[in-house]
Formats: C-alpha cells, sequence, structure tokens
C-alpha cells in the first residue's frame, strides 16, 4: 500500500539548511495498524505530511497504492488526498460553524456529491460511531471524545484506503483514549490501513507495528515478537516501586 525508499527531507531556514528525513525506507502493507513514534525533532510531523501529499519529498521514492506521488500539482494532490486518504486530527479540526453531520459530510462536497445524498451518508456514518442523535449538535456543545469520533466519521466517509492519525489521542483522557483506539481497530478490522503519530508508549502498543524515528532516521522498527516485549516492557514500568 505504502513503499518508501530513500526518502530525504530538508527545510531552508534563512542562510542554513536542515536534514529532517535522511534516507527513509518503508513499507506499510494494505491493512496493518502503525504507529509512528519519536522525540520532538526527530520528522514525525514531516514524515506524516509527506505520507498524507501535504508536502514534497527532496529525494527518493514514494508510491501509494502502486501510484508514484511526486511532483503532483496542487489540484491532483487535494483530488488524490480525498480519494485516497482519511485524516485524523488532535485538535479535530472541525469546523465550528457546521454541525456534526455537515462536518461529517464535507469530503463528500469536494468529490462533487449532492447535499441530501452526502447528508445521508453522514448519518449512516455517526450512526456506526453512536453519535446519530448529535447530528445537528455543534462542535461546541459535543465533548472531546465526542468531537473525536466526528472526525474518525469524517475520516471514514470517503472509503480512504489509508487513515492518517496525527496524535489522535493527545487531547483525550485515557479512558476516551483506549475507546478511541478501539474503534480504530475496528476500522482497520475492515483492511483499512492506519498510522497513528503518538507519543504515548500505551497507545503505540495497541497497534501492529511500531516505527521508532530518532535524528531523522528509522532507529526501531518493532513487530510481532519485539511488540510482545515492548508491552511487556511498558506494562513493568507502569508498576510502582
Amino acid at each position: 500500500m505504502i513503499t518508501l525508499t530513500n526518502i530525504h527531507k530538508s527545510y531552508q531556514m534563512g542562510t542554513n539548511s536542515l536534514h529532517v528525513l535522511k534516507g527513509i525506507d518503508l513499507e506499510i502493507k494494505q491493512g496493518e495498524f502503525v504507529s509512528i513514534m519519536g522525540s520532538s525533532g526527530s520528522g514525525k510531523s514531516t514524515l506524516l505530511n509527506i505520507l498524507g501529499i501535504l508536502d514534497n519529498y527532496d529525494q527518493g521514492e514514494y508510491h501509494l497504492d502502486g501510484k508514484l506521488i511526486q511532483n503532483m500539482s496542487e489540484r491532483n494532490a487535494a483530488k488524490y488526498r480525498n480519494e485516497t486518504l482519511g485524516f485524523i486530527f488532535q485538535s479535530f479540526n472541525l469546523i465550528s460553524f457546521k454541525n456534526a453531520m455537515e462536518n461529517v459530510a464535507l469530503p463528500l462536497y469536494y468529490q462533487g456529491v449532492s447535499r441530501r445524498k452526502r447528508n445521508a451518508l453522514a448519518l449512516e456514518y455517526l450512526d456506526k460511531l453512536g453519535l446519530k442523535p448529535w447530528a445537528e449538535h455543534m462542535p461546541n456543545e459535543l465533548s472531546g471524545g465526542q468531537k473525536q469520533r466526528v472526525a474518525i466519521a469524517r475520516a471514514l466517509i470517503s472509503q480512504p484506503k489509508v487513515i492518517l492519525a496525527d496524535e489522535p489521542t493527545g487531547a483525550l483522557d485515557t479512558q476516551t483514549s483506549y475507546e478511541v483506539m478501539d474503534i480504530l481497530k475496528e476500522i482497520n478490522k475492515d483492511g483499512i490501513s492506519i498510522i497513528i503519530v503518538t507519543h504515548e508508549h500505551d497507545i503505540a502498543a495497541m497497534t501492529d507495528k511500531i516505527i521508532k524515528l530518532k535524528d531523522g532516521y528509522i532507529g526501531d522498527l518493532i513487530i510481532n515478537g519485539d511488540l510482545a516485549n515492548f508491552k511487556k516492557s511498558y506494562a513493568k514500568e507502569l508498576q510502582p516501586a
């Protein structure tokens, strides 16, 4: 589904160049549930922006669902994002003057779907996430967990092949975070690839693969038996001394 080969990315900072990603090689298969971890400045956000076709890379190749993503015009990038990707953000990014149903329906507006059809589909997705009774509520009338479920419904409505989530539990309490992760795991069972950026070890431990970035490189790739050890190690850290 996703293949990155020797990806480099630098930013110009005045007269200096900041080399953020330094030869990233990565493969994420269809239906995988992956988390990306790393300290501030490790390249997590830059990598997610490249995966989401929100930023270009300088060197290497990025293939998404068999298509080379390179030097796209903003119009083509927006079209491919809308058809292939779903986004979930820490701050929810809901439009304050639109109700829950209208927020969920928004991606279909950009696909030219009629208002009646997109609102009907939005209600279906809100119903799946237990939010149909709140369909006409404005974002400021919803809890943090409800806002994130609205954001998840919005990410799903265009039937993406990949969901990219940037700290999706960062603004939520522990119980609500686990509820959101349970929803994402159910979505993942339908074959949708999910990639989340997180700094929370317990959240990362709920995914099938952990990619740890350090100084622009992949420092560790934790999967299968290693993942089990990661979970045991984290559980041990939580035990009182």
